[in-house]
C-alpha cells in the first residue's frame, strides 16, 4: 500500500467515526424549541424537508440511520433519532 493510499484509507475512516453530525452526543444537544437555523449549527444541513399544513418536516441522514425533527412556527415541536452512536 503505497503512503497516498494508507492517508486516504485513515482519512476515511476517521470521517466515518468522528467526521458525522449525526451522532447521539448531537442529538442530544438538540432540544423542543429551537429554531431551524440553531439546529443546522448542530447537525447540518437536512437531507430534505417538507411541509406540510404549517408543519416543516425535516430528514438528516437516510431511513436506516439518522434525525427527523418537525418545527411548527419555526421552532422544534418534535424530534426523533434512529440507530445513532
Amino acid at each position: 500500500m503505497s503512503f497516498r493510499s494508507a492517508v486516504l484509507a485513515c482519512s476515511a475512516l476517521w470521517l466515518a467515526a468522528c467526521g458525522s453530525p449525526l451522532s447521539m452526543e448531537n442529538y442530544n444537544k438538540l432540544k423542543v424549541g429551537q429554531s431551524f437555523d440553531e439546529v443546522k449549527q448542530v447537525i447540518g444541513e437536512p437531507a430534505r424537508c417538507d411541509e406540510t399544513l404549517g408543519v416543516r418536516s425535516c430528514q438528516w441522514g437516510d431511513e436506516q440511520r439518522g434525525i427527523s425533527v418537525n418545527f411548527v412556527g419555526g421552532q422544534v415541536l418534535l424530534l426523533s433519532a434512529k440507530n445513532l452512536k
